[in-house]
């Protein structure tokens, strides 16, 4: 992967937390946009997605909603 994937969270989401507990455990990369931290990031989700719900991640220029039940495209596209 050349860029680090996005990804959009917030801090007591469970399945954020469980998607960087995945990219950590497999050593990959990524950019993290805490919403609660900065009033642009849930502006940015709802631009990718015409929704605000965390996790959002952006991985080569492909959007999902959600870790858990996208993880098995989510791991065909890295790779894993």
């Amino acid at each position: 992967m050349t860029e680090p994937l996005k990804i959009y969270t917030i801090p007591t989401c469970s399945d954020c937390n469980h998607a960087k507990r995945y990219f950590k455990e497999h050593n990959i990369p990524y950019q993290e946009f805490n919403c609660e931290e900065d009033e642009k990031y849930p502006k940015e989700v709802w631009e990718l997605t015409g929704k605000q719900v965390v996790p959002t991640l952006v991985i080569h220029d492909q959007v999902f909603v959600g870790f858990a039940e996208n993880m098995s495209a989510i791991k065909d596209l890295l790779g894993q």
